[in-house]
C-alpha cells in the first residue's frame, strides 16, 4: 500500500509552528494597554513591560540553541512535537498567572517553544521541499507567523470588551488550541529524509521521498537519483567533514555562518518587533484615546502583515532571493523616514498649539492617519521581503551534516536580537520619539550595503548545490553562473569524490 503525503502538507502541518510563533508575539502588544491587565499587574513601567515582553525573547534563544542537538540526535519530527508540548504548558501557566513572576515565567517557557519551533521548521520544510519551489512552502511558515500576529490583534479586539480577567486571560490561554492540533498532526508526518540518510534509514528516506515527490511510488528514477544525490553528498560530509559547532567558523562554512546570522540580525534591526508590539503606543500618541480604537488599528496592522506576505508565498520562486531583499529594504528605509517627518511635524503642531484650535485639530489628525498608514506600509514592505527571506535564507545555505546547528546558532542570533530590541524599544520611544524611526532609517540602508555586496541568489537550487555557490566569489553583485553550470560543476566536484562510479546506496532499516 502506497503513502502520499504531498509537501503542501507537511508545510502547512508544520506552519502551525509558525502560527504559535506569531500568536505569541502578537499577543502581548494590546495585552498591555488592557484596563484589566493593569489593574491586575498595577501597570507596568517601561523597563517592567521590557521586560516582561523580552522573557520571551531570551526562552527563545535558550530554545533555538538547544534545537540543534536535539534536531540532530531525536530528528527534526520529534524536536518540533517536543515544541508544541512545551507551548502547551507554557500557555497554561500564562493562562493561570497570578503575578508578574509567574506571567513571566510562562512568557519564558512559551520562549522555550518558540525557540525550537522558528529554528527546526523552517530547516524542515526546506529539507522536505523540491527545489522548485522551496522557497514557497518556506515562505508559508513566515505566512503562518502573520496570521498568528493577526489571530492574536484580533483576539485581543475582541477580548477588550470583557470586563473582567478573561480580559486578558482567555488571549493568553487560548493559544493551547493550535499547540495542541501540532501536536497531534506532526504524529503523521514523515521523518525529514536527509535525517533518516544521515541515521543510516536509507530504505525510510527512499519512502518518505516517494510520499512527498511522487503521489508514493518510491521506484521512480527521479526519487532515485535525488536520494542518490543526498546519500552521496551525506556520506562525503560523514568521511571527509566534522560536524561540530566550530566547523561553523572555519572556511569554507565561515562566510555562510556570517550571512545566516547577518541575515538574522538585520532582519530584527528591521525594527519590524517595535512597530508590531508597540505600534499601540504609537497609534497612542498619534491620538488614538480608547483600547477598543487603538485594538482596531491593531488588528489592521495584523491583516496588513498577513496579506503582504501573499506575493512572496507565489513568486520569490521566480524573483529571487536577493531582488526581493533589495526593493523590501528601500521601501522600508523610505518609509521609516517618513513616517519620522510626520511624528515630528504632529509632535511640534500638538506641543505648540495656542490658536484656532478646530484647524489645528483637523491638521493633527490628517498627521496622525498619515503616521498610522506609514507603519502599515512598512510593515506590508518587511512582510514581502525580510519576513520570509529572514527564515528562508538561512535555512537552505548550510551543508546537511551542520544545518541543524547552524540553524540553531543564526536562530539564536535572531533572538538575541529580538530581545535587545523588545526591551530597549519602549524606553526608546518614550525618550527619542520620531527620531528611533529615523535611526532604523539609516540602518536600513546600512543593511541595503550589506545585502547587495554579500548575498548570492540562491533560488531554484538544489540544497546539495550551495556548496558550488558559496565556493565562488565572495562578491555577490557580480555576473554568477547559469545554473547548468552550477548542476555541471556539482557533477565535476562529485566525480572528483567518488571517481567515476556514483556511490551505492546499502539499503539499511
Amino acid at each position: 500500500m502506497r503513502y502520499e503525503t504531498p509537501t503542501y502538507v507537511v508545510t502547512a502541518v508544520t506552519a502551525l509552528g509558525g502560527l504559535l510563533f506569531g500568536y505569541d508575539i502578537g499577543i502581548m502588544s494590546s495585552i498591555l494597554q488592557m484596563e484589566r491587565f493593569n489593574e491586575h499587574f498595577n501597570t507596568p513601567g517601561p523597563i517592567a513591560t521590557g521586560i516582561i515582553v523580552s522573557s520571551l525573547t531570551i526562552g527563545c534563544f535558550l530554545g533555538s540553541l538547544l534545537s540543534g542537538p536535539l534536531a540532530d540526535r531525536f530528528s527534526r519530527k520529534i524536536t518540533i512535537v517536543l515544541g508544541a508540548l512545551v507551548c502547551t504548558i507554557g500557555s497554561g501557566i500564562q493562562f493561570g498567572s497570578v503575578n508578574r513572576a509567574m506571567l513571566i515565567v510562562g512568557r519564558f517557557v512559551n520562549g522555550l517553544s518558540i525557540g525550537f519551533l522558528s529554528s527546526v521548521v523552517p530547516m524542515y520544510q526546506s529539507e522536505t521541499s523540491p527545489p522548485s519551489n522551496r522557497g514557497r512552502m518556506v515562505s508559508l511558515q513566515q505566512w503562518a507567523i502573520t496570521w498568528g500576529i493577526f489571530i492574536a490583534f484580533g483576539i485581543d479586539y475582541g477580548c477588550s470588551y470583557i470586563q473582567s480577567d478573561k480580559q486578558f486571560r482567555l488571549p493568553l490561554g487560548m493559544q493551547i488550541v493550535p499547540s495542541i492540533i501540532l501536536l497531534f498532526t506532526m504524529s503523521f508526518m514523515p521523518y525529514s529524509p536527509r535525517w533518516l540518510v544521515a541515521h543510516n534509514h536509507i530504505s525510510d528516506a527512499r519512502q518518505v521521498l516517494g510520499r512527498l515527490r511522487a503521489y508514493g511510488h518510491a521506484s521512480v528514477p527521479e526519487v532515485a537519483e535525488e536520494l542518490r544525490l543526498i546519500h552521496g553528498t551525506i556520506k562525503y560530509e560523514k568521511e571527509h567533514k566534522s560536524s561540530t559547532y566550530w566547523e561553523l567558523l572555519k572556511f569554507p562554512n565561515r562566510r555562510r555562518t556570517l550571512l545566516g546570522c547577518g541575515i538574522q540580525f538585520m532582519q530584527q534591526f528591521t525594527g519590524i518587533n517595535t512597530l508590531m508590539l508597540y505600534a499601540p503606543t504609537i497609534f497612542r500618541d498619534m491620538g488614538l484615546g480608547s483600547v477598543q480604537s487603538i485594538a482596531m488599528c491593531q488588528a489592521i496592522n495584523g491583516l496588513v502583515n498577513v496579506s503582504s506576505t501573499i506575493p512572496a508565498i507565489i513568486w520569490i520562486d521566480r524573483w529571487g532571493r536577493r531582488p526581493t531583499l533589495l526593493i523590501g529594504t528601500v521601501l522600508i528605509s523610505v518609509f521609516y523616514l517618513v513616517l519620522a517627518l510626520l511624528m515630528r511635524s504632529y509632535s511640534a503642531l500638538t506641543n505648540h498649539a495656542t490658536h484656532d484650535t478646530l484647524i489645528i485639530n483637523m491638521n493633527a489628525r490628517s498627521l496622525g492617519i498619515a503616521s498610522i498608514s506609514m507603519v502599515y506600509l512598512v510593515v506590508a514592505s518587511f512582510a514581502f521581503s525580510w519576513g520570509p527571506c529572514g527564515w528562508l535564507i538561512p535555512s537552505e545555505i548550510f551543508p546537511t551534516h551542520l544545518r541543524a546547528k547552524a540553524n540553531s546558532v543564526t536562530t539564536g542570533t535572531n533572538w538575541i536580537s529580538n530581545f535587545v530590541v523588545t526591551l530597549t524599544s519602549p524606553l526608546l520611544l518614550q525618550v527619542a520619539g520620531w527620531k528611533l524611526f529615523v535611526a532604523l532609517s539609516v540602518i536600513m540602508g546600512m543593511n541595503f550595503v550589506v545585502i547587495y555586496l554579500f548575498l548570492p541568489e540562491t533560488k531554484n537550487l538544489t540544497l546539495e548545490e550551495m556548496d558550488v555557490v558559496f565556493l565562488s566569489s565572495v562578491w555577490a553583485f557580480r555576473p554568477h553562473k547559469k545554473k547548468t553550470d552550477r548542476r555541471l560543476s556539482l557533477d565535476t566536484m562529485t566525480s572528483v569524490v567518488f571517481g567515476d562510479k556514483r556511490p551505492a546506496i546499502v539499503e539499511q532499516a
